[in-house]
């Protein structure tokens, strides 16, 4: 018997591009993650809202993978007014699965799917995975705070998963302080990379196919334009860093609501630095071509407020790149200070400069942290992580489901 899973993606595609707008490594988990699942004998459709005109009901991208597009609410809102319209998409996916087939377990990526996939355990009878990504107390932590409303739906969501998926041991360790013991289990699935685009190669070849003078120090920052990520930091670690040849790329795209006004402040600040000749901004890149950038890099900068795990970090490595990393969540898991990079605690530009330089000034300890790193990469696989999860899937299969104190009013 083919297990078949409903896999709820609500506010982003696995279909999109990664670097802007809401897209990121949530897309590459989802859509990495699920192909692996596949690949394995999985049978997997994944849920998402029609952001635009045009989509397909339904894309195969694989056998055994699907993507189902649901109309919910017009086609361009902002992630802030989605959780209007999860009751709608609700409704789609379950008129969805009553003409097609119900699911045996259903997965919820994000705390607005969690919403649509607590609901949908109620009506389906079927055992609820939540992998969160980000969570509002760990936002806040790490100085973005989320609404209130927000924090309890993740509360209810977390008290009716019959499994929650974190990525490491430091993100499972926070989500106990932070939460407590869920209802369910935690299981820690950790994320992977595809070694056959990241992998070490030719930098100086890298560098002529993105057009970077060969012989200056060349830092690389990738995600999308928002205070979460820490772009100011990674500018002000140039400015602090002290050398004019050096170059710092920022390949990613505005995000949010307010995301245009973001990347507005953080050209401003190049001007108001003097660094408009040395920083340059990049739009994003389709996913396998990350490869050429990680590789052209002397250092990948991560300098995030907050981050579940980091994919980023990990296909830097994975690429032969040192990463010079906040220390939080995931991040501290992947970056072994002083080996295959470093990792540096709280927000101060001078801090990240100083371990940019001793990387650059010190060329026998830039290549055996990239030896270092492209050896610590190794143990993360989609492979690895969909093996577990199926794991977790059949043994969810038989057991008891969690039950919630408003158990009944959900199936209502």
């Amino acid at each position: 018997m083919v297990l078949r899973v409903a896999v709820i993606s609500l506010h982003t595609s696995p279909l999109l591009q990664p670097g802007s707008g809401d897209s990121g490594g949530m897309n590459v988990y989802v859509r990495e993650l699920v192909s692996s699942l596949c690949q394995i004998g999985i049978e997997c459709t994944t849920f998402t809202r029609a952001d635009r005109e045009g989509l397909p009901a339904e894309v195969l991208v694989e056998p055994g993978h699907r993507v189902v597009h649901i109309e919910a609410g017009p086609h361009h809102l902002p992630k802030e007014a989605l959780p209007e319209i999860s009751d709608q998409f609700c409704h789609g996916v379950m008129e969805w699965i009553a003409a097609n087939e119900k699911p045996d377990i259903i997965h919820g990526n994000y705390w607005l799917s969690g919403v649509v996939g607590h609901h949908l355990k109620h009506e389906l009878d079927v055992p609820f995975v939540s992998t969160f990504h980000t969570l509002a107390r760990v936002k806040a932590e790490g100085g973005d705070p989320e609404p209130k409303w927000r924090d309890r739906a993740e509360a209810e969501i977390i008290q009716c998963s019959d499994a929650i998926c974190v990525s490491c041991v430091e993100e499972e360790e926070q989500f106990r302080r932070l939460y407590g013991d869920p209802h369910g289990r935690i299981e820690i699935i950790a994320p992977g990379v595809e070694h056959a685009f990241f992998a070490p190669g030719d930098q100086a070849g890298a560098r002529k196919a993105i057009n970077v003078d060969p012989d200056i120090p060349f830092i690389l920052f990738v995600g999308r334009i928002q205070p979460l990520k820490g772009p100011d930091v990674a500018i002000r670690a140039l400015a602090a860093l002290g050398r004019s040849d050096a170059r710092l790329a920022i390949v990613g795209g505005a995000s949010g609501s307010n995301g245009d006004g973001q990347s507005s402040e953080a050209r401003a600040l190049v001007d108001e630095l003097g660094l408009h000749d040395q920083v340059q901004f990049i739009e994003p890149k389709p996913h396998h071509i990350l490869s050429t950038w990680y590789r052209a890099a002397d250092i990948v900068l991560v300098p995030s407020r907050s981050e579940s795990f980091g994919l980023v970090a990990l296909e830097a490595a994975a690429c032969g790149v040192p990463v010079v990393a906040s220390a939080v969540g995931g991040l501290v898991s992947l970056v072994d200070d002083g080996e295959t990079g470093y990792l540096i605690e709280g927000r101060k530009p001078a801090d990240y400069a100083d371990a940019m330089r001793t990387i650059l000034n010190d060329s026998e300890l830039a290549a055996s942290m990239g030896k270092a790193a492209v050896e610590r990469a190794k143990a993360y696989t989609w492979r690895a992580a969909a093996e577990r999860l199926l794991e977790v899937y059949a043994e969810l299969g038989v057991g008891t489901l969690v039950t919630c104190h408003d158990a009944d009013e959900e199936s209502t």
